[in-house]
């Protein structure tokens, strides 16, 4: 473990690629917010894909102040639930008025470095059990776990104890993963980071440097491609967007190194590559990305699917992209739009129709936090 953190912490101070994937310290600032025409990815054969049409309008911002925001999930009644990575609590924000509500604690999250608590999900049956689930780091591991919101109790004190679905997802200074969601087959999936120990990603029994795919109550889904496993896919650095496109396919956005950060379509047992491979590779060994991008462009963090395309959060490329599908393939070259305007970008959720949800990140210890820092953008997408 001692070696592992040595290699984490000496992968920090080199810098090796962006946002949750290793960037240093500053590396955006507040004065370089500006507005930029929609760009396209390094590395694309823009004479083979013409240029993608369409637009982005913030509509408003929905609430300000956010520490450390990561994970997002709208509630079926009304209102938005959001982590604080940092601080370890989940606030429930009135998506009308903006008022915030401290729902509690979630007790035994450690944060540190990249670590903390991240994704959030919503129970397939919430409307029923009213369960939330969460993605955290704790001193030992990372672990997922399901909370009960009971909402008639006062503030502070809505969240019941914890209940372990699934434990023991390696833990690092760097590359925690940390996004869940459910999929349409109401099955539970999760993005994991190799913690910086790259082998992780190839031993397909190491949960780290995967996408997990697990029944609601943390055992292997059925139809899962090793046997006996949560693991769905490998090869991966850090996980931390998953969508399901309108075709039920699987899409993932994956931090790179130093070159190539990834959007990735995922079937089962697929392997990414990584650390063989980062971004696309000859050979036919690996599964090739659907789109790439050079590090300082993007660092992506989540992802959402609306309108016929993808479109994901950057970090330390301080942008929105879309990338527009024709079935596994962009069917025009990526896009990018609000490039320095609000900082870094950390998730995206659709809010149905044409309308995104879309989370700040500067207050993560990596950007330079203004003035209303962090916020919740509503979007209207075309």
């Amino acid at each position: 473990m001692t070696a592992v953190l040595a290699t984490a912490a000496l992968m920090l101070t080199a810098g090796c690629s962006s946002g949750d994937g290793g960037e240093p310290a500053g590396a955006t600032s507040a004065s370089s917010r500006g507005t930029s025409p929609g760009s396209s990815p390094s590395g694309q054969k823009q004479d083979d894909i013409p240029p993608a049409k369409g637009s982005v309008k913030v509509v408003r911002t929905v609430t300000e102040d956010l520490k450390s925001p990561w994970g997002l999930a709208p509630l079926p009644d009304g209102g938005l639930l959001v982590s604080s990575r940092d601080e370890g609590t989940i606030t429930r924000v009135d998506e009308k008025t903006g008022k915030k509500t401290e729902l509690g604690e979630v007790p035994g999250v450690a944060p540190a470095g990249e670590g903390g608590l991240m994704g959030l999900a919503l129970s397939p049956t919430y409307a029923s059990d009213h369960m939330i689930y969460a993605y955290f780091t704790t001193a030992s591991d990372n672990r997922i776990a399901r909370m009960l919101y009971e909402e008639q109790k006062p503030p502070g004190e809505q969240l019941g104890a914890p209940d372990t679905v699934f434990k023991g997802i390696p833990k690092g200074v760097i590359h925690n993963g940390g996004r869940i969601a459910f999929g349409p087959d109401k099955m539970l999936y999760a993005g994991t980071g190799e913690t910086g120990d790259r082998g992780l990603a190839q031993d397909k029994k190491s949960l780290g440097g995967k996408i997990l795919r697990m029944t609601p109550d943390g055992e292997p889904a059925p139809g899962n491609p090793f046997g006996d496993s949560v693991v769905y896919s490998y090869g991966h650095r850090n996980v931390q967007g998953l969508a399901w496109d309108d075709k039920q396919r699987l899409w993932a956005s994956e931090f790179g190194q130093d070159t190539w950060d990834e959007l990735n379509v995922i079937g089962p047992g697929d392997n990414d590559g990584w650390p063989d491979a980062e971004g696309k590779s000859d050979g036919g060994k690996f599964k090739n990305p659907v789109a790439q991008w050079h590090t300082d462009e993007a660092s992506p963090s989540g992802i959402a699917y609306a309108e016929g395309s993808i479109w994901m959060a950057g970090l330390r490329g301080t942008r929105l992209w879309r990338i527009p599908l024709d079935g596994t393939k962009a069917s025009a070259a990526p896009q990018s739009f609000l490039k320095g305007e609000y900082g870094r970008l950390r998730t995206v959720v659709s809010a149905g129709g044409n309308k995104l949800w879309l989370v700040t990140s500067e207050t993560d210890g990596r950007g330079s936090p203004g003035k209303g820092d962090d916020r919740i953008l509503e979007l209207e997408v075309t």
